[in-house]
C-alpha cells in the first residue's frame, strides 16, 4: 500500500474562502458580532471537487490513501481572533471528516488547530479532543508561526506549547509542522515562508530539550524539511558545537521528514542522508506545485515516480518509505 501523509483540500468550493473573507472582513468592524457558520456544502460538491482532482490523481500516479488536511494557506491564524478562529477551524475540520467520510478508503482526517497569535496553545485541547475522540483525526497540523511571518510566539521547546503537547501524547497523535499563510511581504508563502517554517522548526528542536520531557511526542516536518537535509553536517556541527547530543539520539527518534521534493537529485539527497526510519512518503498533491516539469514530462509533485527511480533503494527501503513509517507515526491509522 502506497500512504501519502501529506494531502491538503486545495480544492474546497469557493463558498469556503468566501465564508472566511467575509469573517475576516467583519472584524473591522466594532459592531459586528461573530456567528458559526451557516455554510451549506452539499455532498455532491465535496465529491466533485475530489473526484476530478485528488482521487484521480491517486489512481494515475499508482498511491492508495492520503492523510488529508484543510487547505495550509487557509489557516491563516494571524487574520482571526479567539472566535472567531475557533468557529473557522471547526467548519473547516468538520468538512474534513465528511470528506473522509465519503471517500474512506481514499482519505484519513487530519485537523487544523484554532491557534491565535499571542495565545496559549491550550486553546486548541477541545477542538483536538473532539476532532480525535467524536471524529477519529489521526492527527494534526501544528503553526509553529501563528503571525504568519513575524514569529512572536515562544519557539516550539518552550513550555508555552506543553499543554498541547501533553495531550497530543495523551491521544497518541502526530503533528505536521506546517507554517500557514504569510502576511509578511518579504516571504514568499510557499517558496520562502513555508521552507523557513520547516528548517526554523527543526533548529529551534535542536537547541532545546523538549524530547527528554516528551518521549513519545511526534512531529512530522514536511517539504523534505526544508534546508535541512541539504544542510545536515551544518546541523550535526552546531549540535557538537553547543554540546548538544548527536542528532540520531536527540531529536531523530521523535521527528521525520516528507518526501515533498519536487525533482529527483533531492530525494536522493534525502536518502543518503536521513535515515530510511525517519522518511514518509508525501506529495501534497494540488498544491504548492501544480505544473508539469518540462526536463521530465511528469508533474513536479508527482513524487512517487522519483522514490521509484531512486537506485539504490531496496524493495525493504520503498515498504518503509510508502507504507510502514507512515503507520508508526501515524499510529491511529487504520487501512484496509
Amino acid at each position: 500500500m502506497i500512504i501519502d501523509c501529506h494531502g491538503h483540500y486545495t480544492t474546497a468550493p469557493q463558498s469556503l474562502k468566501d465564508y472566511r473573507a467575509d469573517q475576516v472582513a467583519g472584524l473591522k468592524d466594532p459592531s459586528w458580532t461573530p456567528l458559526r457558520a451557516d455554510l451549506r456544502i452539499s455532498d455532491d460538491q465535496i465529491r466533485e471537487t475530489i473526484e476530478g482532482a485528488q482521487l484521480r490523481l491517486q489512481r494515475e500516479r499508482g498511491t492508495d490513501m492520503t492523510v488529508f488536511s484543510p487547505r495550509a494557506a487557509g489557516m491563516a491564524h494571524q487574520d482571526g481572533n479567539e472566535v472567531t478562529n475557533v468557529f473557522w477551524t471547526e467548519i473547516c475540520n468538520d468538512l474534513i471528516h465528511r470528506a473522509c467520510t465519503l471517500f474512506p478508503e481514499n482519505f484519513a482526517p487530519v485537523c487544523q488547530l484554532p491557534q491565535v497569535p499571542g495565545v496559549s496553545p491550550a486553546n486548541c485541547i477541545p477542538e483536538l479532543e473532539r476532532c480525535v475522540n467524536e471524529l477519529g483525526f489521526i492527527g494534526l497540523n501544528l503553526n509553529p508561526d501563528p503571525t504568519g511571518g513575524y514569529w512572536t510566539d515562544p519557539p516550539l521547546t518552550d513550555k508555552w506549547w506543553y499543554p498541547l503537547y501533553e495531550k497530543m501524547v495523551e491521544l497518541d497523535v502526530p503533528a505536521m509542522i506546517h507554517v500557514s499563510s504569510s502576511c509578511n511581504p518579504n516571504f514568499h508563502f510557499t517558496g520562502s515562508h513555508y521552507i523557513c517554517g520547516d528548517t526554523t522548526a527543526f533548529m529551534q528542536l535542536i537547541q532545546g530539550d523538549l524530547f527528554k520531557d516528551f518521549p513519545t511526542l511526534k512531529f512530522i516536518i514536511p517539504h523534505g524539511g526544508g534546508a535541512v537535509p541539504f544542510h545536515w553536517g551544518r546541523y550535526r556541527g552546531l549540535a557538537q558545537d553547543m554540546g548538544r547530543p548527536l542528532l540520531e539520539d536527540h531529536v531523530l527518534n521523535n521527528v521525520f521528514f516528507d518526501t515533498c521534493v519536487y525533482h529527483l537529485p533531492g530525494i536522493e539527497l534525502m536518502t543518503k542522508v536521513i535515515p530510511m526510519k525517519n522518511i514518509l512518503f508525501a506529495s501534497e498533491m494540488v498544491g504548492a506545485v501544480q505544473g508539469i516539469d518540462p526536463q521530465t514530462g511528469f508533474n513536479y509533485d508527482d513524487t512517487k515516480r522519483y522514490v521509484d527511480n531512486v537506485e539504490w533503494l531496496s524493495d525493504a527501503d520503498r515498504k518503509a518509505i510508502f507504507e510502514g513509517n507512515v503507520q508508526k507515526v501515524f499510529t491511529r491509522l487504520k487501512v484496509a
